[in-house]
């Protein structure tokens, strides 16, 4: 099928362009100028509407195998279609765990014949998420996965992340750090401070992020091998990377959505849907994290997608799983908070979405260009919506975006050339 996509507004890293049209022959982006006027099967007038590479998602939780009653590839994969990602990295700590070569293949091929989106498997560092004997990171990587992460559970013991870093560098995957210091946890809910103090919580003090992070940029260091850090929430944990990346030390890093928009009040009135891991801070940290996207220091924008059932949050906020959905809004949350705000511009959001997690997960991504696989995602910029559970695609409902108006909308997704969304 031929598309045309008609009067957009084209956005990549490098530049916005105006009155620009798309069109699409057998899968591949043809043509891109002003009045095309070639025929097609499908012509989308996408007046007032902006073109992204498509989006990719280097943190998610697909659930499949083992916990399908939270979400699966298929629900997952169309969740992310609705987001505009034409792929996503899926986290390992599944059931069985992915550390082996089956699991690897079962969830490519799962996606492949029922995904909406496509899902590359991140492999176990250590067998079982165990913590003590590495996973065989070369033989997993030749059959498909593309980095290696406890995610979930962090390496605790120092030896076994150096071997860890030194044996993936050999392998060229790339280890996406989990950064928890268990023992500073201290068996704390949300964040430390006033808001925990007043609800009676648990606090959890940012120095359990911050000492590990410090331990994972240490190695790297010495040893001259990269490494990756997900989901970082803290001011320090900001500083701590940009002083290393000014060093030279190979580290680069991600943060969430949910980590430049809210602070911990979202956990006012005891909402489990405000409690993940690591926690919601307070303001300055969202100001740091923000302040990390503009500079450069934080590389990209993952959303750690963590779907739970009904039922697992709606417990005891200290019972209560951690962990949110996220894939439907992140778009949303970027456009409103930082796009918006003025924070950052469009081009900017393109490259922390679209390019840069795949670029350090080694995966070829979306290009804006003549000759290159269509992989695009449209979006109403000045649209309002309100994320609720009826329009959520996601089997699970965890979100603390419920309720909340945002501004932006994906409208159209055409991913490997097909019309996906529109």
């Amino acid at each position: 099928m031929n598309i045309l996509l008609k009067n957009l507004t084209i956005v990549t890293k490098d530049s916005v362009t105006e009155g620009q049209d798309i069109l699409i022959t057998d899968g591949i982006i043809a043509k891109i100028g002003i009045n095309l006027t070639d025929s097609a099967d499908t012509v989308l007038d996408c007046t007032g509407k902006t073109a992204f590479p498509s989006f990719f998602d280097m943190h998610t939780h697909m659930r499949d195998p083992g916990f399908t009653y939270k979400e699966d590839i298929e629900t997952g994969t169309k969740a992310a279609m609705h987001g505009g990602f034409w792929g996503v990295a899926a986290m390992p700590n599944t059931n069985p765990v992915t550390d082996n070569v089956p699991v690897v293949e079962y969830i490519i091929n799962k996606a492949n014949k029922f995904g909406y989106a496509k899902v590359f498997p991140v492999a176990a560092i250590t067998k079982g998420l165990e913590g003590k004997e590495l996973t065989e990171m070369m033989e997993l990587k030749a059959h498909g996965a593309v980095a290696v992460s406890d995610d979930g559970k962090p390496v605790s013991d120092s030896n076994t992340m150096r071997q860890a870093l030194r044996y993936a560098d050999m392998a060229g995957m790339p280890v996406v750090c989990h950064s928890e210091d268990l023992s500073l946890v201290n068996g704390g809910v949300m964040n430390e401070g006033a808001t925990a103090d007043r609800l009676g919580l648990r606090g959890i003090t940012r120095a359990a992020e911050e000492a590990a992070i410090a331990r994972e940029i240490i190695l790297a260091k010495s040893y001259g091998v990269p490494v990756h850090i997900t989901h970082i929430s803290t001011k320090g944990s900001v500083e701590l990377i940009r002083n290393a990346k000014k060093e030279g030390v190979k580290v680069t890093c991600d943060t969430c959505p949910h980590y430049f928009s809210l602070t911990d009040e979202a956990c006012e009135g005891y909402d489990t849907h405000a409690k993940m891991n690591p926690p919601l801070r307070e303001a300055f940290d969202v100001a740091a994290i923000i302040e990390g996207l503009q500079d450069g220091t934080i590389d990209a924008i993952a959303t750690d997608h963590a779907p739970h059932h009904f039922d697992e949050k709606k417990v005891e906020f200290d019972h209560a799983l951690n962990g949110i959905i996220g894939l439907e809004t992140s778009f949303a949350v970027g456009c409103t908070y930082l796009y918006k705000t003025g924070k950052i511009t469009l081009s900017k959001l393109a490259e922390l979405m679209a390019d840069t997690p795949c670029n350090i997960l080694n995966i070829e991504p979306a290009e804006m260009k003549e000759g290159k696989v269509a992989n695009i995602t449209v979006c109403d910029l000045n649209e309002t919506w309100m994320p609720t559970p009826e329009n959520t695609v996601s089997k699970s409902k965890n979100s603390p975006y419920y309720g909340k108006e945002l501004t932006g909308k994906v409208k159209v997704v055409i991913t490997d050339g097909i019309l996906k969304l529109h």
